[in-house]
């Protein structure tokens, strides 16, 4: 009976809130998703038959063509498999180093900590510019390499501060209770706070690699092999190309029919770069929860 007179009773006005607010977020759903939906239907569809329009919900001609043509292009699959390397590799380290350097930066006793965090500040508001940095990546050998594509970017500013605002939440007693059973730093830091920092691992890991994955910018002037172009330089060469074919793409084309063109190529890189991170963000999103040092410390 209580639970019966507990329950909210909804009124002609709450229902008519409801359904307004269930339709605005249907529109804006249709408006974001459409368009990823709409490239994923191109790509599947015969290239003859996109060209004559019409085609909004369904593919009309089905064909795995365009996908074919992808992989059966050496650039193309080279250019995703050093995607692939530089953003496990990347990832990887930048996580490493910014959990390390963090927790370090974390203790309040650290010497010169003031002017270790001056130097990270200072470097998030100024750099030296594009020529600075070439004539460093050239000095040190990093120029058309693979490792141009992971040391610059295996420590960040900005990863630094999210960690550290992490590692200012976590209990000093654990630290305490860690010293006390004499661990030294690194055994504290990898039984203690390693396990209980998940979700600042996956925050940074996502972040991390989804901007190795995208990134295109270093490719483009720091490499000149084209054995190590990345997906991403690739696929923005081909939209700059605009309709224009490339020989390969060409030569495609005319192997497999007229089934694919240089625009359903196009689509279907631009699927091939995003599904995967739409398929890992879901296993990583459950690490967003915060709160997991609650019952750490017990009274």
């Amino acid at each position: 009976m209580l639970a019966r007179r507990n329950r909210i009773r909804y009124t002609r006005e709450d229902w008519l809130v409801d359904i307004v607010v269930y339709i605005i977020v249907g529109v804006v759903f249709f408006i974001t998703s459409y368009p990823f939906y709409y490239s994923l239907v191109i790509s599947l569809n015969n290239a003859q038959d996109t060209a004559r329009g019409g085609i909004y919900f369904w593919p009309r001609m089905w064909t795995f063509a365009s996908y074919s043509s992808f992989f059966g292009d050496a650039t193309w699959l080279f250019g995703l498999l050093v995607s692939v390397a530089r953003t496990i590799v990347g990832t990887v380290i930048t996580v490493m180093f910014t959990m390390m350097v963090s927790y370090g930066l974390s203790d309040r006793k650290l010497i010169f900590r003031k002017g270790y965090m001056g130097l990270i500040i200072f470097s998030m508001y100024f750099s030296g510019g594009l020529i600075p940095y070439y004539m460093l990546l050239r000095s040190i050998h990093l120029l058309d390499s693979f490792l141009v594509y992971v040391i610059p970017s295996a420590l960040s500013a900005f990863f630094i501060f999210i960690a550290l605002s992490f590692y200012d939440g976590i209990p000093g007693e654990l630290r305490e209770s860690g010293m006390l059973d004499g661990a030294s730093d690194l055994v504290i830091f990898i039984r203690i706070i390693l396990p209980i920092s998940l979700p600042l691992v996956a925050t940074i890991a996502i972040f991390s690699g989804v901007g190795q994955w995208n990134a295109w910018f270093d490719s483009a002037f720091f490499v000149k092999n084209k054995g190590l172009r990345t997906l991403g330089y690739l696929l923005m060469e081909t939209i700059n190309q605009a309709n224009v074919p490339t020989n390969a793409q060409a030569a495609l084309q005319s192997m497999a029919g007229s089934k694919v063109s240089p625009f359903s190529i196009r689509v279907t890189a631009m699927m091939i770069s995003v599904i995967p991170i739409l398929c890992i963000y879901p296993f990583l999103q459950r690490y967003f929860i915060t709160g997991l040092t609650i019952g750490s410390v017990k009274g």
